[in-house]
This record gives C-alpha cells, structure tokens and sequence, in this order.
C-alpha cells in the first residue's frame, strides 16, 4: 500500500466506517467538517480532522487534503463522489482519487448516454425513447427518468397517453430543481419488479471481476430500505448471466474501481435489462462482504495505489445470506416526514464497531448470527435537517435466509435512540411480513402493504405506567410527609400522573414507593403490584427494570427535567409530566383544534404564504418547511384569522415548534 493517509470527503457513517479500514491498514485518517459537524462521530473517530465551509467545496477539499499532507481522497458516497470535476481536480492537485477514471463517471452518470454503451458492448437495456422522441411514446405503462439524476428523483410513472405531457414537465420540473439539467428519457415501464444489482470490482491492469448480487427490491417512493444478499430470487445461472453482464458494462467504460450494476427484473419471466450504474460505493455494500468475506474498501484502496486484484472470478465464493436495514430519522406515523432532535441515549446492537467480519466459510463461531452496525450517531450529537436523514445501517449475517431475517428482527429490537424518532418499528414490521418472510418482493410491494406496516397506536398502557412510576419515585425532598407513597391512615392514596404525548393527555394512577411495592391502576380498574429496579434519585440513565403484574420489562431511559424517553423493542415513547393549566387542559383543546399551527419537522421555513390579520380557510396552504431536502406545506387546521405568526422565512424550527395560531372570527 502506497498511502499513509488518506482524506475521507464525507461524513457519517460511511465516514465513520471508511475510517476503521484505514485504520485497521494502518493509515492515517484524516476527516472533513463543516461548522455544525465539529463534534460529530466521524471527527472523534479520525486521526486529523480540518473544517471546511461545506462538504460540496470542491476546492475547500483539496486544499485540507494537501494541507494534512494526504496522497489519496476517497469520497464516500454522495456528495462529490460522482462528481467528475471533482475526480479531475484531485488528480491536478496531485491527489488520489478512490474511484473510478472521471472519464467513466461521466459515461454512467448520464442515464442516456450509459444505455448506448452498454447495448453496444452486447447488454439487454429496457426498451425506451429520449428527446424529442418522448411525446411520441405509445408503449404504456411508462417510467419518466432525468438522465442526470438519480435516488428515484424526479421519477414519473405514466399508464396512459393522456397522462403523458402533464408527467414530462412534472419530470423535468424535479429534474431541472434537482441537477440542474432537465434532459429526460422514457422507459417501458415492467409491472412488479425486482430490483437486482451487481458489485464489480476493476483494477487498472484490465482485471474485473463480480461479487454476486443484492436484493434491492424493498423501496419507498424509489428509496430503498431492506437489502440482501444473496437474493431469495436469482438462481446460479441467472447471477452468471447478470454478473458476465456488469462485468462487460464496466470495461466497455474502461471502469477501475467499486461499482454497482443496476437491473430491472421481471419477476414472473426472470428476464433482466440494464437500469443504471453507480461508479461508486453503494450504502448496502455491507451485505456483499458479509456474504463474500470481503473487505471492499480496501479492496478500492489498494486498486487506487495501482495494485492488481488478488483473486479472479473463480475465486469469488459466496456463503450464508446478509440482511440490511437503513435506520433513518423520519416518523412513519407522520408520513415518512424526516425528524431530528439531540441523541439522549443510544443503544446499538452487536459491539457497534462496524468492522467487517471474517469470511463466513472460515468464522470460528459455527455459523453463529453475526450482527454489523454502521453508524454515524452518538450520544450527546445532534440530528439535524441539513443532510439526509440516515443515521445508521443494521446488518445481520446468519448461514440461512431464515435465521438472518431472524437475527436482523432482534438486532432492531436491541436498537434504541432517545431524543429522535426514526423508523425502527417500520422496519421490524417490514422485516416479519409474510411475503417479506417468502422472498416475494418487487419494488411496489412497500406501498401496496403500507398500511399494513404503519399503525400509530398511541403509547402503549404498560409504557405509560412505567413512566408514571419513574415519576412517581423522583425523591420530593428529606421531608418524610412528601414522600409519593401515597401514605394514609388506613390505607395508602392514589396519586394521579397526567403524562403527555404527542397522542394528548394519559393519566395513570399509582401508589406505594415503586422502589419497594407499588401498585398501578390498569384500563380496566384493577390495581396491578408494580416495582421498579434503578437507584433512587437516578430513574433509569440508561437502563431500566420495571414489573408490573408480575411481567418486566427492560427499556433504555433518559430524563430532561419534566420528559422522559423510554425505549423498549426498537421504539421509542417521549412522555412529559402534564400538569394542570398546561396547553391541553383549555376547553376544545387539540392536536390542531385550538388553531396553533406546528412545524410537522426540524427544517427550515422556506416560504410563508400568510400575514396576520389575515382571514385563512380550513387546508389553506400558509407555510412552507424544507429539510432534508424535502419540502412540507403546512395547512390551516381551520377557518378563521391569522391572529399570530411566528414563522420567517430562512429561519430555522423544530418539530412541533408553533409557527402560527388561527383564532375563529367570532373570538376576534
């Protein structure tokens, strides 16, 4: 290896992960940050860390690369990582660049561009049209793509003709908003399908070679969520045939480096046709190594210094199956809508390292589970709106499909992030349902079973008695006579606990000290004995025991004054001690019913549509919020007058931050 230290242009937990194979090569890592990133987790866990004013300044990069004296820059994935200029003005700058010739990028990151070369080196690509050939398509239904895009951006599907001038500027509309080029193509559109990729990997000497495939097939609105591999659906002949094709697509571009070969599957026939390629490292590569043993980001550095391939294709042996699920910070019960907020407490699964495991033919546990995390939180950092909103990935390796979705279930189970909702129970409900379990995925099956997979039930009785007992045992000072024991002559009192969520106001009824007998008052009445297992004064900093009618349950805990969070099974409860006059308690209150107007999500006020005063009716757009590069409008839950408004465009809010109040005119 001819690199002693390399700059890692990005952040993360593909930063974080890239970081542990340098280290564990014996490199130097040396991390990029922007302001507000200066405590994140991939800065304390690099050699060197240097600021820049943003991950997208391409010269701001270079000139940290050659100031901490790095020979190489690997980009991760997003941001610069298919951004050919960038790849050239690093190698002007005299730097490595982790990936492949910008020649390549170019070739592939133009949809249109890459089919023709593909199809001339002899791949089957979906049949399809570019301009000006595209208002004079007939083959429905149809899928409208920006040549230029990617991530499912700008993605229109068309089922018929007259549908098909109002798709083209919706497309190009996106597509112009989001790359800044509005070139569009057309594809014949395949009912239900899989989505299958290929891993390639290419040295400089004309060595290329495919790792198998992943199952990519598990997506919402064209983002995926679960991937695995091997998939449940390709047979041996089948991953041949795909994996002689991307290997013939990379060398028709000259690739050198990690890629990904996309298809589209027809689920019912098998036939499979040429969809994209990414010339870099794709967010599920964790599943390939599992399967493969392999470690792919070494794998790109040692390429990068000029090394040939140690294995051919001969070589390459696949064992078990490896499953992943993408953690991000958005609350399905909301829509998807992206969430943030500060990390109170994290629990991860497995040892949370995020380094890569031994080949699973040589592993000296017996074919034992193996559980991965890669990630980027930590406790104390903050969840913003500014980047996307994946926090972390879970993998889980096991020798058969079976126990690997089994072992991915308790891993997501064990996965626990106070302070920040995400969609931990989404995916464990993904993960057990019974087509998921049978391998009979497409891409449209998420949205189908949607329902069927987000519920929001409100909290749970035995969460909310467990809150109330945490509350309950808060020491009330030295005084004896303010001991919450409830202490009566004759019997003890109930003592009541008003907790709020976001569901409205619980009251739970609790007496005794939970610390020694306690008992609870259940939905239907009965009092239930109840105990609590923490030291007095510290209810459950992290982890907490609680027994109610003789069951317990373990949860991760954390307090901030008057909130709790508590954890138990993948999600995630923030309760808050409502006492009386608090908002809730005024007569008509609601969610939305006493006309306060709330950020549905951390963002950023992009438009405000209203001005006080004025007279609004009932679903009246009057503010637009962005984050995460999605935007919201935020509606009028009534009719009535703007009597406060509080929002201003650029500045920024959280979730549930008040941005308006709408009061009936009769009030006013």
């Amino acid at each position: 290896m001819v690199f002693d230290r390399v700059l890692i242009a990005n952040r993360g937990e593909i930063a974080v992960r890239i970081a542990r194979t340098l280290r564990a090569l014996g490199i130097t890592s040396v991390a990029v940050h922007t302001p507000s990133d200066a405590e994140a987790r991939h800065v304390r866990e690099a050699d060197i860390a240097l600021q820049v004013p943003k991950y997208l300044d391409i010269e701001a990069i270079i000139g940290a690369a050659r100031a901490a004296g790095a020979q190489a820059v690997h980009p991760g994935y997003g941001f610069l990582a298919e951004n050919p200029e960038f790849a050239r003005r690093c190698v002007a700058a005299g730097l490595v660049f982790v990936g492949p010739p910008a020649a390549a990028i170019e070739a592939m990151g133009d949809k249109i561009r890459a089919k023709a070369t593909v199809s001339a080196a002899g791949v089957s690509v979906v049949p399809g049209a570019t301009e000006p050939g595209l208002e004079a398509w007939t083959d429905f239904p149809a899928l409208i793509k920006p040549s230029a895009g990617g991530g499912g951006k700008g993605m229109v599907l068309v089922r018929s003709a007259a549908e098909l001038p109002g798709a083209i500027e919706s497309a190009r509309r996106t597509a112009l908003a989001a790359f800044g080029d509005g070139t569009l193509l057309i594809e014949r559109y395949v009912e239900r399908p899989r989505h299958i990729e290929i891993q390639v990997m290419a040295d400089a000497h004309g060595g290329v070679v495919h790792l198998g495939e992943r199952e990519c097939s598990l997506q919402r609105r064209h983002q995926k969520i679960i991937e695995e591999a091997p998939s449940p659906f390709v047979t041996p002949e089948t991953r041949a045939g795909m994996g002689a094709a991307a290997v013939e697509a990379a060398r028709a571009v000259g690739y050198v480096g990690a890629g990904t070969v996309e298809f589209i599957v027809d689920g019912t026939t098998g036939a499979y046709h040429f969809m994209e390629m990414n010339t870099r490292l794709q967010v599920e590569h964790p599943v390939t190594e599992l399967v493969t043993g392999l470690d792919l980001v070494e794998l790109q550095l040692r390429v990068a210094a000029g090394e040939r391939l140690p294995f051919g294709q001969d070589d390459v042996r696949l064992g078990g199956h490896a499953v992943e699920a993408r953690v991000y910070a958005e609350d399905p019960a909301r829509g998807f809508l992206p969430t943030g907020g500060r990390v109170l407490a994290l629990r991860e699964p497995g040892d949370g390292t995020g380094a890569t495991p031994a080949p699973p033919a040589t592993r000296p546990h017996g074919g034992r589970a193996v559980v991965r995390v890669d990630s980027g939180l930590a406790e104390g950092g903050t969840v913003g709106s500014a980047y996307d909103p994946m926090l972390s990935k879970v993998i889980a390796w096991a020798p058969d499909r079976d126990a690997a979705l089994r072992a991915l279930d308790r891993a997501l189970a064990d996965t626990a992030v106070l302070g920040v909702v995400t969609n931990v129970p989404f995916l464990r409900t993904l993960v057990a349902h019974p087509a998921v379990r049978a391998g009979e995925l497409d891409t449209g099956l998420v949205e189908r079973v949607l329902p069927e997979l987000v519920g929001d039930d409100g909290v749970p009785w035995d969460v909310l008695a467990a809150a109330a007992l945490v509350f309950h045992a808060l020491p009330q000072g030295d005084d004896p006579w303010e001991v919450t024991d409830g202490w009566r002559v004759g019997a003890p009192a109930w003592t009541t606990w008003r907790l709020e969520s976001r569901d409205g106001v619980h009251e739970v009824r609790v007496r005794g000290l939970p610390e020694e007998a306690a008992e609870v008052l259940d939905d239907d009445g009965r009092p239930r004995p109840a105990r609590i297992r923490t030291r007095r004064g510290v209810p459950g900093e992290r982890s907490l025991g609680v027994t109610i009618g003789g069951r317990t349950e373990s949860y991760l805990c954390v307090r901030r004054a008057d909130t709790l969070w508590l954890g138990r099974d993948g999600a995630s409860w923030q309760l808050t001690r409502h006492r009386i006059g608090d908002p809730g308690d005024r007569p008509g209150a609601a969610a939305a019913g006493d006309g306060v107007v709330r950020s549905p999500m951390p963002g950023t006020v992009l438009l405000v549509k209203a001005e006080p005063g004025d007279r609004v009716s009932e679903g009246q757009p009057l503010i637009v919020v962005e984050a995460m590069k999605m935007e919201h409008t935020v509606t009028a839950p009534r009719d009535g007058i703007v009597s406060e408004l509080t929002a201003q465009a650029g500045r920024p809010v959280d979730m549930d931050a008040v941005l308006a109040v709408i009061t009936a005119e009769e009030a006013t």
